[in-house]
C-alpha cells in the first residue's frame, strides 16, 4: 500500500491516522481528569448541599478548559504513537526507501501543528474562556457562597487625563467604588484645580456619577456639594479584575485583556503581569509546535513507542516547568514578559530542532554526492 502513496495521498493517510488518534487520545485524557477533579471537590459539593444538576453544568462548562490545558500533552503522544507505529510497521523505512526523507515529514508535521496551534488559541479564548469563566462563578458562589459582586480592592490609585483618582475600595465585579477623591489638575498638571470626594461612586456609560459630591476649589477656597456629579472619566471598573489577586488574568479573552492592559498603562499602573498572561496565552496555544518538533526529534532517535512516549512526557515536564518559571519571573518583572513567557517553547523547540538538523543536514550532504 505504501509504494502507491504519493505525497498528497500520504498526507491525506497521515492526517486521518493522527485525527483518530487524537480523538482517542483526547477522550482518555479528559476522562482521566474529569475523575480525578471529581473525586477532589466531591466533598465540596455535597457539604454545598448541590443539587446533580449544578454539578454536571460545572464539569460541562469546565469540558473547553480541559481540552485546552490537556491538548499539548494530548498532540505529543499522538503523534509519537502514529510514528512509532509507522516505524515499527517499516513504513517509514518504505517511504525513505522510495525516496520520500525526514524532510517531507517535518514540513507536513510543522505546518500540522501550526494550523492546531491557531484553533487552539481560538478555542481557548472564545469556548475555554466562557466555561472557565462560568466554572469559577459556580465555584464561587454556589459552592464556596462568596459573591463576587462583593470582593473589593482596597487602596487604588490611578491617573487619567487631568484627574488622578484615589479610591479607598472599588469593587471590580459590581463596577462602584466607595471613598473616592478625584484631584483635578490644570494643563500644566502642576497645579490642583479642583478636589472632589464622594463616599459612593457608580461607573456609568458617559462617565462616573458621583453620590453627595463635595467640590473644593484651592484657588477660591470655597466648596460646594452636589446630590449627583459627573465626570469626564472613562475608565471602567471592571478592569481591575484582573489586577485582583483573587482572579487569574488567564481567565480573560485576549481582546478583553488587551483593552485593560492599555487602559492600566494610561492609568499609570504596573502591566507587567498582565502583558506576561497575554504573552503566555499566545505560546501555550504554539506548544503544539514545540510538541510536534519533539515527537519528530524522538523518532529520529529511537523506533520504540514506549520508549518515546516516556522520552516525551518527560520533555512536556520539562516544558511544563520552564513555562511555570518563565510566568513568574515575568509577573514579577524579572525577566520582560514576552521572553518570559515564550522561554518554555524556546528551550525546548530548541533542543528539539538542534536533533532534527542534525539528521537532515547529512540527508541533503550526501544527497549532493548521489545525484
Amino acid at each position: 500500500m505504501i509504494s502507491r502513496l504519493l505525497p498528497g495521498r500520504l498526507a491525506a493517510y497521515v492526517l486521518k491516522q493522527n485525527l483518530i488518534l487524537m480523538a482517542i487520545c483526547l477522550g482518555v485524557g479528559t476522562g482521566i481528569y474529569l475523575l480525578s477533579d471529581l473525586f477532589d471537590r466531591l466533598d465540596d459539593f455535597i457539604e454545598a448541599g448541590l443539587g446533580m444538576g449544578t454539578v454536571l453544568r460545572y464539569f460541562l462548562v469546565k469540558l473547553p478548559l480541559i481540552f485546552s490545558q490537556i491538548l499539548p500533552a494530548v498532540f505529543l503522544i499522538s503523534l509519537i504513537v502514529q510514528l512509532g507505529v509507522m516505524a515499527r510497521n517499516r513504513e517509514l523505512l518504505a517511504l525513505r526507501t522510495g525516496g520520500l526523507s525526514l524532510g517531507w515529514f517535518v514540513r507536513f508535521f510543522v505546518i500540522y501543528a501550526v494550523f492546531w496551534s491557531f484553533g487552539q488559541l481560538l478555542f481557548s479564548q472564545v469556548i475555554g474562556v466562557y466555561g472557565e469563566q462560568e466554572a469559577f462563578r459556580i465555584w464561587k458562589e454556589d459552592v464556596r457562597k462568596s459573591q463576587l459582586e462583593k470582593r473589593k480592592l482596597r487602596n487604588i490609585w490611578f491617573r487619567e487625563g487631568n484627574f488622578v483618582v484615589e479610591a479607598r475600595e472599588v469593587m471590580p465585579f459590581g463596577n462602584r467604588a466607595k471613598g473616592v477623591t478625584v484631584y483635578e489638575f490644570g494643563k500644566d498638571t502642576r497645579r490642583i484645580k479642583k478636589v472632589i470626594t464622594s463616599e459612593n461612586v457608580e461607573v456609568q456609560k458617559y462617565g462616573w456619577r458621583l453620590e453627595n459630591a463635595v467640590e473644593k476649589s484651592p484657588d477660591r477656597f470655597t466648596s460646594t456639594t452636589h446630590p449627583f456629579l459627573t465626570l469626564p472619566i472613562k475608565l471602567d471598573l471592571s478592569v481591575f479584575k484582573a489586577v485582583d489577586p483573587g482572579t487569574n488574568p488567564a481567565q480573560l479573552p485576549l481582546w478583553q485583556l488587551s483593552r485593560m492592559i492599555n487602559q492600566l498603562e494610561e492609568s499609570g499602573s504596573n502591566v507587567d503581569r498582565l502583558l506576561t498572561a497575554w504573552h503566555t496565552k499566545w505560546s501555550y496555544a504554539f506548544s503544539l509546535l514545540t510538541m510536534a518538533l519533539v515527537s519528530l526529534a524522538l523518532i529520529t532517535l529511537f523506533e520504540n513507542v514506549y520508549v518515546n512516549i516516556g522520552l516525551g512526557l518527560a520533555l512536556t515536564f520539562a516544558y511544563y516547568a520552564l513555562f511555570m518559571l518563565g510566568a513568574s519571573a515575568g509577573q514579577k518583572g524579572v525577566m520582560s514578559p514576552m521572553l518570559a513567557a515564550w522561554s518554555g517553547n524556546i528551550g525546548i523547540s530548541l533542543l528539539a530542532s538542534v536533533r532534527i538538523a542534525w539528521v537532515l543536514i547529512p540527508e541533503s550532504f550526501f544527497g549532493l554526492f548521489r545525484k
